[in-house]
C-alpha cells in the first residue's frame, strides 16, 4: 500500500475519531448538562438584548414613554378618590358598622352599670375598655382609605418613572460593568414593589369583604342583643325606682324580706346574665374586626412582598461562566 493509501486512512481514521467524539461530547453535555446549558442559553439571549446601538436607543424611548405616561397620567388616575369609589364605600360600611358597635357597648356600660350591687361593675368597666379598643379598628380603616390615594401616587408619580429611567440608563452603560446589571434589577424591584403597594389596599378590603359577609348576621345579632340588653336593665331600674313608693317604716320592714329574696335576686341574676351575654358577643365581633382591618392587610402585604422576592430570586444577569462547573486541584480534569 503506498503513502497516499496509508494518508487517505489516516485522514479517514482521524476525521471518525473527530466525528465521534464531538458526537460523544455532544451527548454527554445533553444528558448530563442540560439543565445548565439551557441556562447558558437564556443569560446569552438575555445578554444580547440592547447590543444593537438602534435597540438601545429605541427601548430607552419607550421606556421614557412609559415614565411620562406614569407620572402625568398614570399618577392622576391612581391617586383619584373616584378610581376607588367601590373600595371606599366598602370601607365606609365597615366604618359605620363598627361605630355601632362603639356606640352600642358604650350604651350597654352605662346600663350595666346601673345594675344594683357590683355584680355589673366588672362588665361595666370591660365594656369602656372594648369601645378604646374599637377605635384601633376605626383607626385602621382610616389609614387604609388614606393609603389608597396615597400609594397609588408614590406608585405612578415616583418609583415607577424612576424605574423606567434606570432601565433606560442602564441600557447605555456596557454590560461587563456590574454597575448595569444593578441597574436593571432596581429598576425591576421598584416596578413590581410600585405594583404591589397599589394592590395592598384593594385586595386586602376584597378578602375582608368575603369574610365579613359571612360574619354580617353576627355583627347585627350583636348590636341587637346590646339594644336590647340595654333596654331591659333601664327599665328593669325604672321599675324598682318607681315600686319604691313612700310606706311606713312598719309595712316597709314587714314587705323587706320578700323583696329581697325573691324578685330582687332573679331580676339581678337575669339582668347579669344578659349583661354577660351581650360582652361575648362584642369580643367576638371584635376580633373580628381586628382580623379583617388590622390582620389581613398586612398579611396581604407579606404576601405581595413575598412574591416580588420569588419573581426576582433568578439573577438571570449572572456571568455565564459563573454557571459552568469548576474544577479544584491540579489532577482534576
Amino acid at each position: 500500500m503506498g503513502k497516499g493509501g496509508l494518508t487517505g486512512i489516516r485522514e479517514a481514521t482521524g476525521k471518525g475519531e473527530a466525528t465521534g467524539i464531538r458526537e460523544a461530547t455532544g451527548k454527554g453535555e445533553a444528558t448530563g448538562n442540560g439543565l445548565l446549558n439551557d441556562a447558558e442559553v437564556v443569560a446569552e439571549e438575555i445578554g444580547h438584548i440592547g447590543d444593537d446601538p438602534r435597540m438601545r436607543i429605541a427601548l430607552a424611548a419607550i421606556a421614557l414613554a412609559i415614565a411620562l405616561l406614569s407620572f402625568f397620567v398614570l399618577a392622576g388616575i391612581a391617586s383619584s378618590p373616584d378610581s376607588y369609589a367601590d373600595t371606599i364605600q366598602a370601607l365606609d360600611e365597615k366604618k359605620t358598622a363598627v361605630m355601632g358597635l362603639v356606640a352600642g357597648s358604650t350604651a350597654a356600660s352605662a346600663a350595666v352599670s346601673l345594675i344594683p350591687g357590683d355584680a355589673g361593675t366588672p362588665i361595666a368597666e370591660k365594656l369602656v375598655d372594648l369601645s378604646s379598643d374599637f377605635l384601633i379598628v376605626i383607626t385602621a380603616i382610616y389609614l387604609e382609605k388614606y393609603l389608597l390615594t396615597t400609594l397609588g401616587f408614590a406608585a405612578f408619580k415616583v418609583l415607577i418613572p424612576l424605574a423606567c429611567v434606570l432601565f433606560a440608563v442602564a441600557l447605555f452603560i456596557s454590560r461587563k460593568k456590574p454597575v448595569r446589571g444593578a441597574l436593571e434589577r432596581l429598576a425591576a424591584k421598584l416596578v413590581l414593589f410600585g405594583l404591589a403597594i397599589v394592590c395592598v389596599v384593594p385586595v386586602s378590603v376584597g378578602v375582608s369583604g368575603m369574610i365579613e359577609s359571612t360574619y354580617e348576621d353576627s355583627v347585627n345579632e350583636t348590636l341587637a342583643l346590646a339594644e336590647q340588653t340595654t333596654e331591659s336593665i333601664e327599665g328593669a331600674v325604672e321599675e324598682e325606682t318607681a315600686s319604691e313608693s313612700p310606706e311606713s317604716p312598719l309595712e316597709w320592714i314587714a314587705n323587706l324580706p320578700s323583696n329581697v329574696s325573691s324578685s330582687a335576686s332573679d331580676a339581678l341574676a337575669g339582668l347579669t346574665a344578659d349583661a354577660q351575654k351581650a360582652l361575648n358577643d362584642f369580643m367576638d365581633a371584635l376580633a373580628m374586626m381586628i382580623v379583617t382591618s388590622c390582620v389581613i392587610p398586612i398579611l396581604v402585604l407579606v404576601f405581595f412582598l413575598w412574591l416580588v422576592k420569588i419573581i426576582l430570586g433568578v439573577d438571570v444577569s449572572t456571568p455565564v461562566h459563573m454557571l459552568r462547573p469548576r474544577t479544584f486541584g491540579r489532577g482534576m480534569r
